[in-house]
């Protein structure tokens, strides 16, 4: 913790240095906010100038300013004024594909030191539009691309934001909205310090809230994120870096996918993560995941205040086997080398002070971009650990948590038994995409621990509403098992009934 409040510290510093640097008016550089102009070469000015005149923010004053790919430089913050949008050119051919990062996006900047984009305006990639003007494009022969399912591919859509290799980055106040792909990418960089910043991410596909991509040293405070993709999502592209010292505290995120995500792609690593004080609600997925399924090491974890209210899980912890070896594009020449996956691992992870609602309808229904409609039968899912076959979640410690389900699962509907035969006939599933849904049903109603050791559920309650065939607990291949003040709370459940299932598991000594 105090790593982090040093980190805060320099940080501030960087930000206070950015208010205080020489103005650049982007509209002495030619520039026009009539929203019609594109102004793409007039603001590169004004940031080439700024940064070789030592640095200074280049401002936009109210109005609307028309832009298509522009590159922010060493010493260089974009200071919108309130009132000034800088909007996003819905021509797509107005956007540059970066060749070393491989993804295509409105504002970039690469291997640079003390960058950043602050104040109270708005950043408005109109994606919706430029992605289907793409799709027109695609579907003419003049743009190349896969097409999947009739929208193009996310490198090729313009983000926001993509910032790769810098150091000392400072996002805040600002009002961030409808990206044609990822919302906002920092990808391999050092100090980063988002603030304050409000976005509205739901546009199109893959609309997530806000991507640390093997980062070191990051905070993020105060922000309200509500997003069709994942709202707080940690990724890792490469097995040689990982993101490491991150705090995230004080936020809000709404998601048709999950709200606080480590992965999917996890080839690196996450250690030495603070999140606290988060609230998710109406969020399709998980309220928390963290995934290890391409050979990621997950280590020294804290959540410490989580709310999840009309969310359809609270907590999936998962280590897959999906991919053996780098070969995905958007990478460096150095990372697209075939290099041997690291062997996954996730312990020492400690989830605390939570309170969960967990709703028996659809969680995103009525929002842009809705979560899938899943192949049924399926009851409501519970909470979910699960390593696999010689890589087990080591050291998890969850206390003062309540989490209140619907229950009424029907075994009539869908069935899971907790004979020998029920849970060993439960597919691995070690190369599948991660979602605690991919099961479909599984034994419990309140939380389901497979390859595991080293559990405690301290002061942990379990309400359901209504009565459920399933027992609240199942663990399956687990050591080190501590229940501790855990309630069972079953509406109208049957006299007696067993409600912790132990199989090829057993309690601590």
């Amino acid at each position: 913790m105090k790593k982090h409040l040093i980190l805060t510290l320099l940080l501030s510093a960087v930000a206070v240095w950015g208010l205080s640097a020489k103005d650049y008016y982007v509209a002495d550089f030619g520039a026009k906010a009539d929203g019609v102009t594109l102004n793409s070469a007039s603001i590169q000015a004004a940031i080439d100038f700024a940064s070789a005149n030592g640095g200074g923010r280049v401002v936009f004053t109210p109005g609307n300013w028309v832009t298509g790919t522009i590159y922010v430089k060493d010493n260089v913050t974009l200071h919108l004024e309130q009132g000034a949008t800088l909007l996003g050119s819905t021509n797509p051919w107005d956007y540059t594909k970066d060749p070393y990062v491989g993804w295509t996006s409105m504002i970039f900047s690469i291997k640079q030191k003390n960058v950043g984009i602050t104040g109270g305006g708005t950043i408005d990639g109109r994606g919706f539009t430029t992605a289907n003007h793409m799709v027109e494009y695609i579907h003419r022969g003049l743009f190349e691309d896969p097409l999947k399912l009739d929208r193009p591919n996310e490198t090729n859509r313009p983000e926001n934001i993509y910032f790769r290799e810098c150091d000392g980055v400072t996002i805040k106040d600002i009002f961030l909205k409808d990206p044609g792909s990822w919302n906002q990418t920092y990808d391999q960089c050092h100090n980063v310090y988002v603030e304050g910043i409000t976005v509205d991410s739901k546009s199109y596909w893959n609309n997530d809230g806000i991507d640390i991509v093997d980062c070191e040293d990051v905070v993020i405070r105060n922000c309200y994120i509500d997003a069709a993709d994942d709202v707080f999502c940690f990724k890792s592209h490469s097995a040689q870096h990982q993101c490491k010292n991150v705090l995230l505290e004080n936020c809000v995120g709404r998601s048709s996918a999950n709200g606080v995500k480590f992965g999917t792609v996890s080839k690196g690593g996450f250690k030495d993560f603070t999140i606290r004080n988060i609230t998710i609600f109406d969020t399709y997925r998980s309220a928390v995941t963290f995934a290890a399924v391409d050979g990621a090491e997950i280590e020294n974890i804290t959540v410490d205040g989580l709310r999840s209210i009309h969310t359809g899980n609270v907590i999936f912890l998962r280590i897959g086997e999906r991919w053996n070896k780098i070969t995905s594009g958007g990478l460096s020449d150095k990372d697209r080398q075939t290099v041997v996956r690291k062997e996954p691992y996730m312990r020492n992870i400690t989830i605390k002070n939570v309170y969960a609602e967990v709703p028996l309808d659809k969680p995103d229904a009525g929002y842009n971009y809705e979560g899938p409609i899943e192949d049924l039968p399926r009851n409501i899912s519970p909470c979910i650990i699960a390593g696999i076959p010689g890589y087990k979640i080591e050291n998890v410690v969850m206390e003062n948590i309540e989490i209140v389900y619907p229950g009424g699962g029907n075994p009539r509907y869908a069935y899971r038994g907790t004979t020998p035969e029920d849970l060993d006939g439960i597919d691995e599933m070690i190369s599948y995409y991660p979602e605690f849904s991919q099961w479909k049903e599984l034994p419990a109603w309140g939380f389901y621990l497979r390859h595991a050791t080293d559990i405690t559920l301290r002061n942990f309650t379990f309400h359901a509403q209504k009565p459920d065939y399933r027992p609240a607990v199942v663990c399956d291949d687990v050591q080190g098992l501590k229940l501790e003040g855990v309630v069972y709370d079953e509406a109208a459940a049957a006299a007696g009934k067993e409600q912790v299932v132990l199989y090829k598991s057993s309690y601590a000594e």
